[in-house]
């Protein structure tokens, strides 16, 4: 129904309500549903109109000129917002102007398209892993839609239709989240490793790991083309494992049925990687663990972070002249709580010098949030699975997102989402 009402706005002649302004939805502590607001956005760029985000303004708010379908579905979704004149619309951006204030109004012209990669797709009707995943929660949640991808799409040159890609919790080192230890007699994990096989030997690899590289590069064509890449927690660290492995096996009998190179460490290439130089590969197959980016109880040192003092701080940026991580870092809180995940936390120490940090956690010199850039394109790490899940378990329950309206660390994947939409106006010389 509602792709129905987009299509009609975007078809019909009849013009906006000369008068009435601009919608103003505040993002500040008193929104009463941060993520939908976002996915009411969306919806104004998905009906070919422009919408501005006002970074640092009111938590960075977002505004769009008025028309009674955006006002119901602000109404239907719970999202506070504000119905101003245009005049006071162009007061608010005469002030943000203002060289004096650490503020920017960004122009969103077109609503991204987007992709998650996640193993579903290739599986439907069946769990091929029993948890679930914080992107496709929080897309779904804000009501912004997205089409799953994977092996076979990418390979098939798939990417080249979408502007955004998440990447799901995947094993990009071909050893199935080294959850042989825990899980090898778990039906899920034989179905997912027999599965993976079939895939592997369909496109003309004899071992999943080589299936997985093939894919990374894909993704890294798609990267350097100006695609834009998001991942989390596994997905982070083994992505640039992989490419630093290129040609080396670091796979063990139980994942490839054969040894690994033992010269293995020794013959990674850091110069392939996006984010992370000088790791130590965790060559033990029964760790869950695959390396030394990692700041966790099985790394070296051991990460001492107390549940109860887990935050990390998001950095200020110049909205006028970075506005790219400015937008990445727009939240109303600049504290956000820590949360778990197989990777959980990068060593900053193994952070190339030419990635942005944008979210630490100083004292335990960990970083939680990072972005960079490969040739025309851009990509960010988010450390952790769940930001309202400490510690999430496979087979736990999904997160209630009506119970999480205000949640800054999904505001964080949000952000990632619209970012690909804006368009920094020119400055004059």
């Amino acid at each position: 129904m509602l792709r129905c009402i987009l299509m009609w706005l975007c078809l019909c002649t009849v013009a906006f309500v000369q008068g009435q302004g601009y919608i103003l939805i505040s993002m500040d502590e008193n929104q009463t549903n941060h993520m939908k607001a976002y996915g009411i956005t969306y919806q104004v760029l998905e009906a070919k109109q422009e919408a501005y985000w006002l970074l640092n303004y009111e938590g960075g708010s977002f505004a769009f000129q008025y028309h009674e379908i955006f006002k119901k579905e602000c109404i239907r979704r719970g999202v506070s917002f504000k119905i101003i004149p245009t005049a006071s619309f162009n007061s608010i951006l005469s002030k943000i102007s203002s060289p004096e204030v650490n503020m920017e109004a960004m122009k969103l012209e077109v609503a991204p398209k987007i992709a998650v990669y996640s193993p579903t797709v290739n599986v439907r009707g069946n769990e091929v892993q029993p948890w679930d995943d914080a992107v496709t929660l929080v897309l779904t949640y804000a009501e912004i839609p997205y089409d799953l991808v994977y092996d076979d799409e990418v390979l098939a040159g798939k990417l080249n239709e979408y502007d955004w890609l998440h990447l799901h919790h995947e094993d990009f080192t071909g050893q199935f989240g080294k959850f042989f230890s825990n899980y090898s007699n778990q039906k899920w994990y034989k179905d997912h490793v027999r599965q993976m096989e079939t895939l592997a030997q369909k496109h003309g690899y004899e071992k999943v790991s080589q299936l997985k590289l093939a894919v990374v590069k894909k993704i890294r064509e798609f990267v350097s083309g100006g695609g834009f890449m998001f991942a989390m927690c596994s997905a982070t660290d083994t992505y640039d494992i992989a490419l630093a492995a290129d040609g080396v096996d670091i796979c063990d009998y139980m994942y490839d049925g054969d040894a690994p190179d033992p010269d293995a460490q020794s013959k990674l290439n850091y110069n392939n990687t996006f984010a992370f130089k000088d790791f130590k590969l965790v060559r033990d197959p029964l760790k869950y663990e695959f390396s030394s980016i990692d700041a966790s109880q099985l790394t070296s040192p051991p990460r001492r972070v107390k549940d109860d003092v887990d935050y990390f701080t998001l950095f200020d940026f110049s909205a006028k002249w970075d506005p790219v991580p400015t937008m990445l870092t727009q939240s109303h809180s600049k504290t956000v709580k820590g949360f778990m995940g197989q990777t959980t936390a990068f060593r900053k120490s193994q952070i190339k010098s030419n990635v942005l940090i944008l979210g630490e956690n100083k004292p335990a010199s960990e970083a939680r949030y990072i972005h960079g850039t490969f040739q025309k394109g851009f990509w960010s790490f988010y450390g952790g699975h769940d930001p309202e899940d400490y510690r999430h378990f496979v087979k736990d329950p999904p997160t209630d997102l009506e119970l999480h309206k205000q949640s800054a660390g999904y505001r964080l994947i949000l952000n990632n989402v619209l970012f690909p939409a804006a368009k920094k106006k020119k400055r004059k010389t």
